[in-house]
């Protein structure tokens, strides 16, 4: 296979220093929220951010120059702006820190977001990719594709074209900054979205199509694997990122779900001789590409 790819990644969790306490989503339910407030939240996001630091400088140090941030990073960020966190001097000054390292840094925000929803679902959607691309803001970096932020267009709503027509609509609703970031990403059931269906998105708003290899096998629509890549790798106009992981079901448990992504890596990307970056989606994070590299048993 022609490999290329110059960084890659994985998500959120670095399993090296979880042994050590290291993690980017210490949380709180809504009733600690309730009576410890803003306070306490401030002292878990400070601890998130130093911790994304170390992860970062680990990263570095181990070959890997492109990591997804947990969504997580800030407890209950919907309820208040970072900037009225008491640490926020010292949470600032971090993240410029972060902001400052040869690393490509990326968010993935959750499920629940849809630009295309209405009422208080598009309103919460809009106010959770607004608080990510200010934390991308506050390190300093700059607003681009470069540093994405990806979500899918969510549900159909019964009309694949009429929700299709609202998350473009909806767009206009985001910041600049956000507007910059946003890229969407191809899913992995038959009744939602391909890569063919997300190109009217991107010739519309000008949003990238992150192509995830795993999700096109099992939802291609009419296009190969190499044509699908192709298609979403015209759409960039920085170097893309793409995501890779093995099945599950074929690789590891014939018994797990259908979409479930594999614990380990097992097979190699083909980059069709592009220069692409590849966060992998294996449960094992970071050992997972380490042993792929010969360096773990």
């Amino acid at each position: 296979m022609n490999q290329t790819t110059l960084n890659v990644g994985y998500a959120c969790i670095n399993l090296s220093l979880q042994a050590e306490k290291v993690t980017t989503n210490r949380g709180m339910i809504k009733k600690t929220f309730t009576e410890k407030g803003i306070v306490y939240a401030s002292e878990l996001a400070q601890k998130n951010v130093q911790d994304l630091l170390k992860i970062v400088d680990w990263n570095l140090k181990n070959g890997f120059r492109l990591f997804r941030i947990s969504s997580d990073l800030f407890p209950w960020a919907s309820e208040y702006q970072i900037s009225q966190l008491p640490d926020y001097p010292e949470i600032r000054e971090t993240l410029e820190e972060i902001g400052s390292r040869p690393i490509r840094l990326t968010f993935h925000p959750g499920p629940f977001n849809h630009l295309a929803g209405q009422g208080n679902v598009l309103a919460n959607t809009i106010k959770d990719l607004e608080y990510q691309s200010s934390v991308f803001d506050l390190m300093g970096l700059p607003p681009s594709h470069w540093n994405k932020i990806n979500i899918h267009a969510g549900g159909t709503y019964g009309d694949k074209s009429a929700t299709l027509a609202r998350f473009i609509k909806n767009f206009a609703l985001l910041s600049e900054n956000l507007r910059a970031r946003l890229t969407v990403e191809n899913d992995d059931r038959v009744s939602l979205y391909t890569v063919t269906d997300l190109v009217p998105v991107y010739e519309a708003i000008g949003t990238p199509i992150v192509f995830d290899y795993f999700h096109h096998s099992l939802n291609p629509g009419e296009q190969t694997e190499e044509e699908a890549f192709l298609t979403a790798y015209s759409t960039w106009d920085v170097r893309p990122v793409f995501h890779y992981s093995d099945s599950r079901q074929e690789r590891e448990d014939p018994k797990a779900r259908r979409e479930a992504h594999a614990d380990w890596l097992y097979s190699a990307v083909n980059t069709y001789g592009k220069e692409v970056d590849i966060v992998y989606e294996s449960k094992m994070k970071e050992l997972a590409i380490l042993r792929l590299r010969g360096l773990l048993a």
